[in-house]
């Protein structure tokens, strides 16, 4: 892999022009302000993967799906092959660093039918981009339910979940509203608040705690309380708790106008922030499964209806448990803040280049704050719509975080097939993977194809209208609104990415901007 030095403060206004002409290269004006660091950039990233999120918020899932043994070694596995697809988009950022991120590349990679390939990837990123901030933010409603019915007995029906999943979406969206640079301080917090967390959560757990489970039912037990008789099937469909987990990282690469020296940045805040995940994850969920003081108690969770809040109390005590549970609380917040972060620049992307309803609404850049406040509305709003049906179907989030995962990693994946067919016609940037380049890439395709299947599938027997999975709908509906409109209309006028004028207009319209602000 190749990458550069980085850049001193003395270096950074050279970098800032430098990073200017490129966007300017690639159609765009600087119209964001480009505040971030490298480190923000990875903190972004970081902080939406967040293994205090995805990992404590679906570790029910996990003890009823595979147990154990598939918790614990799902993970490595699962981590591997995301570090795969995160490699090979990596390499794609470095020679495209913009915020449209991964419909962009589809379009400038695609040989054929460019403006259909970006479409569509990017209709799969918007749809992954929400269901990842309702997944997130609907875990932190979860937990946070949990904490409140243990201090003040506010308890966990539904509705009251959906009340403080919609108040945290709404703090969400007025943080973001209030600009880059504060929601970059909280990314940087965020990442330190992630690892000193893990750390505490772990050691707390590793010795207060008067016994543990022993090592041969942390690496070895296996539990299927699913209703499916094939074990293989089981532990297959026990991988989205990891899958789940390690998504998000795109967020680098929709940050990369707001980001100093983004075409390495951007890389390596893609691939570090996997690395880093997959290493504290695996700490995470070893240190919590040694800890279950009872398989039964902790799925029933009478005390906090959230298995690992309930794994907390039973270890530590009530006031112990009370305050990892906090922690694991503050990491959701700043997860879900990064997400509805990510999401909002994607969408900002996606209507410059008119390609959703009412683009020119969810383009508008406030002046003052050099944000794009309504996209960041729409998706808060968005994430809200798609949580709502857990009021009639307590299975929904499972299927809520499938959505996630299908709809993000298919556009993860389109941009690495189609650089692997332009071959040797692709054009590197500075962060690349040299010889490694193809074989990486037919690995993530061929991952990502696999779990698009796997995660489709039903997870609990008999199917019922309860415990449907009903991610095939979600995935169905959009896909199918994407294409019905493509072959009605947007075929004849979306042509992909647009050039927003020549350097001189590029650079005029940037002055017009900084004047207003």
């Amino acid at each position: 892999m190749s990458t550069s030095e980085p850049v001193t403060r003395a270096d950074e206004p050279a970098q800032h022009d430098s990073d200017t002409q490129r966007l300017h290269q690639l159609g765009y004006a600087q119209e964001l302000a480009r505040h971030m660091s490298g480190f923000s950039n990875f903190a972004v990233s970081f902080t939406i993967i967040s293994i205090l999120s995805g990992c404590l918020t679906l570790y029910a899932f996990g003890l009823n799906t595979g147990g154990p043994a598939v918790i614990v070694w799902g993970w490595p596995i699962v981590g591997l092959m995301t570090l795969f697809v995160g490699l090979a988009m990596a390499e794609v950022c470095s020679s495209f660093p913009t915020a449209g991120g991964l419909y962009y590349w589809a379009a400038k990679l695609a040989k054929k039918n460019s403006a259909a390939w970006s479409w569509f990837t990017g209709w799969f990123n918007f749809l992954g981009q929400v269901a990842v901030t309702a997944g997130i933010d609907f875990g932190a409603a979860f937990f946070l339910n949990a904490f409140l019915d243990l201090q003040f007995g506010f308890d966990t029906r539904p509705w009251h979940t959906i009340l403080l999943f919609g108040l945290i979406l709404l703090v969400h969206g007025a943080i973001n509203q209030f600009g880059v640079r504060i929601v970059a301080l909280l990314n940087d917090v965020s990442v330190w608040w992630h690892v000193v967390g893990v750390a505490v959560i772990v050691g707390v757990l590793a010795f207060v705690p008067d016994s543990h489970q022993s090592a041969s039912f942390v690496f070895t037990e296996f539990v299927n309380n699913t209703g499916w008789q094939s074990g293989l099937y089981v532990a297959l469909i026990g991988l989205l708790l990891a899958q789940y987990t390690l998504t998000g990282y795109d967020a680098s690469a929709h940050m990369t106008e707001e980001t100093r020296d983004a075409s390495v940045s951007g890389p390596r805040g893609i691939v570090m922030s996997i690395v880093v995940s997959v290493i504290a994850g695996w700490v995470l969920l070893v240190g919590l499964t040694f800890a279950i003081q009872s398989y039964d108690n902790a799925l029933a969770a009478p005390d906090t209806g959230v298995p690992p809040a309930q794994i907390f109390v039973d270890a530590v005590g009530v006031t112990g448990g009370k305050l990892l549970l906090l922690i694991a609380i503050g990491a959701q917040l700043f997860c879900g803040m990064a997400s509805v972060t990510a999401n909002s620049r994607m969408i900002y992307a996606f209507s410059r280049d008119g390609a959703l309803p009412a683009s020119h609404l969810w383009h508008r850049i406030n002046p003052r704050t050099r944000t794009p406040t309504n996209a960041i509305w729409l998706a808060a709003g968005g994430a809200f719509l798609l949580g709502l049906p857990y009021l009639w179907n307590v299975t929904a989030y499972a299927a809520v975080t499938s959505i996630a995962v299908i709809g993000l990693y298919i556009a993860y994946v389109l941009p690495t097939f189609l650089r692997l067919r332009q071959g040797d016609d692709f054009e590197r940037g500075p962060w690349h993977l040299g010889r490694w380049s193809r074989p990486i890439g037919i690995i993530a395709v061929t991952w990502v194809a696999f779990i698009t299947v796997l995660f489709m599938l039903p997870q609990v027997s008999p199917v019922t209208a309860e415990t449907f999975n009903y991610t095939p709908v979600a995935v169905l509906v959009v896909l199918g609104f994407a294409g019905i409109w493509w072959v009605v209309s947007a075929r004849t006028w979306f042509t992909g990415p647009k050039v927003q004028g020549s350097p001189e207009e590029l650079a005029a319209a940037e002055r017009e901007l900084e004047s207003l602000a």
